[in-house]
C-alpha cells in the first residue's frame, strides 16, 4: 500500500474555478468525491483568504500550488505570505519559458533559484519543478534536459514534481524517473495514458489506460511521495468531476488512500 495521500490537481477543473462562487462549488464537489487534498492551479482572480476559508470549511489541505516562475522572482514575499495563508509547504512551477531550454538556461535557472530556495527553506517550504514531455528532449545537453536539470541542482534546492503521463509521452519510464528522483518527490502528478483503435493517444483516468501503476506506486512509495495529485488536462467527453471520482476510486483500489 502506498502511504501517500491522493489529491486533486484543480487544473483538471479549471473552467469551474474562475470566480469565488465557482471555487466554493468546486471544492465542495471535490470534497464530496472523497479528496482531502488539492493543488491550486489556474484559479481566476479570487481572494486568497476566501479560498483559505473554503478549504477549512471542507477540511481540504492545500498540498501544492502552481505559480509562474516570474512571480517567485518578482514577488517572493507575496508568494511566501500566500502559502502561509493556505498552510501549504510545496509551491511549484508548471514549467519554464523557452529561453531556459538549453544547458545555459539550466545554469541561469540554477543561479536564479538558489536565493529563492534559500528563502523558502527558511519558511519551512520547498520548491518543485513540474515536467511535460519536451523536457525529455536533449536540446544541447548530452542527456535529456530534465536529467541534466536534476543532476545540476541539488535536491535541497529543487524537488521533482514528476508527471507520469508526460514522462511516458516523452519516451521515458515513469517508475524509472521516480526512482531517479527518490527523496526529492514530495508531490507528483498522476494521469494515465490510453490509446484508441484508431491510434489516438489520450489522457485517461488512473487505471483506465496502459501505464504500469504497480511499478509507479511502488517507486513512489520507495521515493517518499507525500501527495499523489490526480491531474487530467483533458477529460474529453466526460465530466471532469466524474474523471476525478474514477481516478480516486481506482487509486483506492490500488491501495492509495484506502
Amino acid at each position: 500500500m502506498a502511504k501517500g495521500i491522493p489529491g486533486a490537481q484543480l487544473y483538471t477543473v479549471r473552467q469551474f474555478t474562475k470566480t469565488i462562487e465557482d471555487v466554493a462549488a468546486t471544492l465542495k464537489k471535490v470534497a464530496d468525491i472523497g479528496y482531502t487534498a488539492i493543488q491550486v492551479s489556474a484559479f481566476g482572480p479570487v481572494e486568497p483568504a476566501d479560498v483559505a476559508k473554503i478549504c477549512r470549511d471542507h477540511q481540504l489541505t492545500v498540498a501544492a500550488t502552481h505559480l509562474p516562475w516570474q512571480r517567485f522572482l518578482e514577488d517572493l514575499d507575496g508568494v511566501i505570505e500566500l502559502h502561509k495563508l493556505w498552510g501549504c509547504t510545496h509551491p511549484a512551477i508548471g514549467g519554464l519559458p523557452g529561453e531556459y531550454r538549453s544547458r545555459d538556461g539550466i545554469r541561469r535557472f540554477a543561479d536564479e533559484l538558489a536565493p529563492v530556495a534559500e528563502r523558502l527553506a527558511a519558511e519551512g517550504m520547498d520548491f518543485s519543478y513540474h515536467n511535460h514531455n519536451h523536457e525529455l528532449a536533449k536540446f544541447d545537453c548530452e542527456k535529456t534536459w530534465l536529467e541534466t536539470l536534476y543532476d545540476a541542482i541539488p535536491p535541497e534546492q529543487l524537488k521533482a514534481e514528476i508527471d507520469t503521463y508526460w514522462i511516458q509521452a516523452g519516451g521515458g519510464d515513469p517508475a524509472w524517473w521516480l526512482g531517479k528522483c527518490a527523496g526529492r518527490i514530495p508531490v507528483i502528478h498522476l494521469k494515465d495514458m490510453a490509446v484508441s483503435a484508431e491510434r489516438e493517444v489520450r489522457m485517461a483516468e488512473i487505471g483506465e489506460g496502459n501505464l504500469n501503476w504497480a511499478a509507479i506506486l511502488e517507486a513512489g512509495e520507495a521515493g517518499g511521495v507525500e501527495y499523489y495529485l490526480v491531474e487530467q488536462d483533458n477529460c474529453y467527453e466526460r465530466d471532469p468531476f466524474e474523471s476525478l471520482a474514477i481516478s480516486l476510486r481506482n487509486l483506492q483500489a490500488m491501495g492509495v488512500g484506502a
